[in-house]
């Protein structure tokens, strides 16, 4: 696990909460933070967004819609709308990185997106994070449309 890809993972986290947050597109909220990340006195609170983030970011906004629906068919007792708002969008990074970018090994996925959880969620969203990513990692050959 590379610290920069992490921390790219961490930041394309915060991206797509602020875009479910504001009910925005995830990409413009990319675009606000590359833009105040730029400008001659950047926003402190705004890290700089590095290109694995955006790889991130617009990745899962491209498979948006079927990510929600693997997502929503595998999660057993809950829906969509009633997940933790973190844990929504830590499964939906997860789901983008472990279906569709090759070059990360499965387990890599995995742990990152139980780490963001154990930093950003409740006592339950590692464990519940890792089964549903566990269980679209068993299915993943079957998983891309």
């Amino acid at each position: 696990m590379s610290a920069a890809r992490s921390k790219a993972r961490k930041r394309a986290f915060q991206i797509l909460f602020e875009s479910d947050h504001r009910g925005v597109d995830p990409q413009g909220v990319l675009a606000d933070w590359i833009r105040r990340g730029r400008e001659p006195k950047p926003d402190e609170g705004v890290p700089q967004v590095g290109e694995y983030t955006m790889q991130l970011v617009e990745g899962y906004a491209q498979h948006a819609a079927r990510i929600d629906e693997l997502i929503s068919g595998y999660a057993v007792g809950w829906t969509l709308d009633r997940m933790p708002i973190a844990d929504r969008n830590i499964l939906r990074l997860g789901a983008y990185e472990l279906i569709w970018e090759d070059d990360v090994p499965d387990a890599v996925v995995l742990d990152e997106a139980v780490e963001i959880a154990k930093e950003f969620s409740t006592d339950e969203s590692p464990a519940f994070v890792n089964g549903l990513l566990g269980r679209l990692k068993e299915l993943k050959p079957s998983l891309r449309r």
